[in-house]
């Protein structure tokens, strides 16, 4: 069985999706963190980010890996752990940009849909249900108030040592969402078999269940 878990940007679907998999031991994949890498690489090689066509020979040429590890997933681009480094508001920002790439989006759909052969997985993205996996047995979109969204946003960059402005964390999400919705390749929307899940105030392990009992 697989298991499509799609959402907009901080909606908690990684957080969710590894919870999710570990309790009934299935691989997880996090194709978001493949988007950060490219957009990490991105900003590493100082590619511009308007030129599509480099941005994609980038990402043809470099080996993305998703690794399970005792400590959880771990992200490698050409061998080099950024797991870490993919994690800033300036590389979610560029991901989002790249992610709107048609080009880009095809290499990704390769590459997820061969990690996701040996079924058994969870993958959450922006277009699981609808375009990576649409066969997936259980769908979910979950979703929340941009205001919850940018509030747990902000904790983790806090977390981080960092000192984000909220109103500004707001803002982004509100344009990432447009963005992801108005792409042209595989815009961010619910697939119409997919059970949709507010988390707007709802705990974690609330949200876990729910989709467990989805998979029984």
């Amino acid at each position: 069985m697989n298991i499509a878990i799609d959402g907009p940007a901080g909606a908690g679907k990684s957080t969710v999706a590894q919870l999710v998999a570990a309790t009934l031991q299935y691989v997880y994949i996090d194709t978001g963190a493949m988007y950060r890498a490219l957009a990490w690489a991105v900003l590493k090689s100082n590619t511009a980010i308007e030129d599509q066509e480099s941005v994609v020979s980038l990402l043809q040429q470099a080996k993305i890996e998703l690794k399970r590890t005792e400590e959880g997933q771990r992200v490698c681009w050409d061998h080099e752990d950024i797991t870490h480094q993919i994690r800033t508001q300036e590389v979610s920002n560029y991901a989002s940009v790249v992610a709107s790439y048609p080009a880009v989006r095809a290499t990704m759909l390769t590459l997820q849909r061969e990690m996701a052969q040996q079924g058994n997985v969870v993958m959450d993205g922006r277009d699981i249900g609808t375009h990576v996996l649409p066969e997936a047995e259980v769908k979910v979109f979950l979703t929340a108030s941009i205001e919850e969204r940018a509030a747990r946003r902000f904790g983790d960059l806090v977390a981080k040592g960092e000192h984000p402005d909220i109103t500004e964390l707001q803002k982004e999400i509100a344009e990432r969402d447009k963005r992801d919705r108005e792409r042209e390749t595989a815009p961010l929307k619910q697939a119409e078999n997919a059970i949709l899940l507010d988390t707007t105030g709802m705990p974690l392990d609330e949200v876990v269940s729910k989709i467990l009992a989805l998979c029984k």
